[in-house]
């Protein structure tokens, strides 16, 4: 009964999600991109900006609260977190992070979003393939994502297995996620 536990407390369900792990070397970290398309590490608070951007445009949410938050940790744990942004020339046009917690074999996947004019094209696929490419080098051994139902097919097929499936709740007291 807790997702009517959730909702009398006023939060609101969202999408679906699955819950999927891959082996870092069974994720290929060899993923072209398409031409015109360049991959930008995030170092700087604009690029912060910019990854937020995309991914309030993707997902359609105000994200004011995780901009906060990775600002405070790449000013303080920086070597926790990577992001990178998909460039076409100086438009960001995908955006992605991976989280390095300590003590642990797994490496999260968050945020990966592609703009709607650009998917198709191999970008989201190729951001993974990077972050695998950056947990590999620390030596973790499992990727964890939660994935969309958009994301779901492009990382089965690159080796992501799904373990359970989440609804996630989102607070909401005046009835509007």
């Amino acid at each position: 009964d807790l997702g009517g536990r959730l909702a009398a407390a006023g939060f609101v369900p969202d999408e679906e999600e699955a819950v999927m792990v891959a082996e870092v070397a069974d994720v290929s970290p060899e993923v072209p991109l398409p031409d015109g398309i360049t991959l930008r590490p995030v170092t700087t608070g604009a690029d912060v900006a910019l990854l937020i951007q995309v991914g309030e445009q993707v997902f359609g949410r105000d994200k004011s609260g995780l901009h906060r938050a990775l600002l405070a940790q790449l000013r303080e744990n920086p070597d926790d977190v990577a992001m990178v942004l998909a460039m076409a020339g100086a438009e960001p046009v995908c955006s992605a992070r991976v989280d390095f917690p300590p003590d642990t074999d797994f490496a999260g996947l968050w945020g990966g979003g592609t703009l709607p004019a650009w998917r198709g094209r191999g970008i989201y696929r190729a951001l993974v393939a990077y972050r695998a490419g950056l947990a590999a080098r620390r030596g973790y051994r499992y990727l964890t994502v939660d994935a969309s139902a958009d994301s779901e097919p492009i990382l089965r097929r690159l080796g992501f297995r799904c373990l359970a499936r989440t609804t996630p709740y989102l607070w909401a007291p005046d009835g509007a996620a």
